[in-house]
């Protein structure tokens, strides 16, 4: 059974001229709410009910960085929602051409209702956001993925029931994008999070002083660590993602030596709970940061994580867009 997210008829929130950019830009009930709404828009969905809230509406997508769920779970989910979706690469825009960021948000701003971005860099889409006069949703960029993780917060709540109290591992490369944001979305809402990294790949320094700040707000503990049993020990959610990232390909070999005993596998998974569930965005490269018959395994919720993409990211554009 589903814990209930503190959402009632009577507190509600307003996410109209706002951005997607960061966990850390919205308060727990914020990020407890929009986990509501998942709920229940996937409920919807499931029961073959018509959801069109966002009826007449288009996002546009500009894809820096290829993608096969973002691409695909943003454009099912705007049709779902009665809207479209216009996919955009670099290369196939002016911007590919050097036209400024400014310029394209402008612009952009005049065409659609809202932009979704998977870019590389942080600071760029902080600049589309700035100049852009829609919301612009945070698709991933080298520093964050926040809708990655309100996905991997839905899959927690629906497999755990709760998601306060509970206990989760990284274990991995933590100057990556996935465990910036796990910690801020995991602290948010109260989980405590451990993360494991070799010397040289921990995580952004200013990431974790505001992580430790969300974690005297919501009396959940960090821990970072270079030392992965100590951080597995009695876990309730292990999570890690790939070694070498999209764009780090030229230090594959240099990453597989420096992670060598940091692979998720069973022997290490002895150390979490019996219970425990296994999370990676995806995609993965088995038998490097996880073993096949693990991510394959009982314990692994994978494709639901995967799936909960569209359900978490339709409550966003359901929130920010709907008039």
């Amino acid at each position: 059974m589903i814990e209930t997210m503190q959402k009632n008829d009577s507190k509600q929130f307003n996410f109209k001229g706002k951005n997607f950019l960061q966990l850390s830009d919205f308060t727990t009930d914020e990020i407890l709410y929009l986990l509501d709404v998942a709920v229940e828009l996937k409920a919807m969905q499931k029961q073959g009910k018509p959801h069109p809230y966002l009826s007449g509406q288009v996002l546009g997508m500009i894809f820096d960085k290829s993608s096969t769920r973002t691409r695909v779970s943003f454009e099912v989910g705007m049709m779902q929602l009665g809207g479209q979706a216009i996919f955009l690469s670099s290369k196939d825009s002016q911007l590919g051409r050097g036209e400024s960021i400014s310029d394209t948000a402008k612009v952009l701003s005049r065409y659609v209702d809202a932009l979704m971005i998977r870019t590389f860099t942080h600071e760029s889409i902080e600049e589309f956001a700035h100049h852009a006069e829609i919301p612009v949703i945070n698709g991933l960029t080298d520093l964050q993925h926040p809708t990655q993780v309100m996905a991997d917060l839905l899959t927690i709540l629906e497999h755990k029931g709760k998601l306060a109290g509970l206990k989760m591992c990284y274990i991995g490369d933590g100057y990556n994008n996935m465990a910036h944001s796990l910690l801020e979305g995991a602290l948010k809402v109260g989980i405590d999070i451990s993360i494991a990294s070799p010397e040289g790949y921990m995580p952004n320094q200013t990431i974790v002083e505001n992580a430790k700040q969300i974690a005297k707000e919501t009396g959940a503990q960090i821990t970072i660590t270079h030392n992965p049993v100590e951080a597995i020990q009695n876990a309730d959610v292990v999570v890690t993602d790939v070694w070498t990232s999209m764009g780090q390909e030229a230090e594959t070999e240099k990453r597989l030596k420096a992670f060598e005993g940091f692979q998720v596998n069973g022997d290490l998974c002895k150390h979490a709970k019996s219970d425990f569930i296994f999370l990676h965005c995806l995609p993965a490269h088995r038998g490097e940061e996880v073993t096949a018959d693990l991510i394959d395994g009982p314990h692994s919720v994978v494709f639901d994580e995967a799936e909960n993409r569209l359900h978490a990211q339709k409550a966003i554009l359901k929130e920010f867009l709907q008039k």
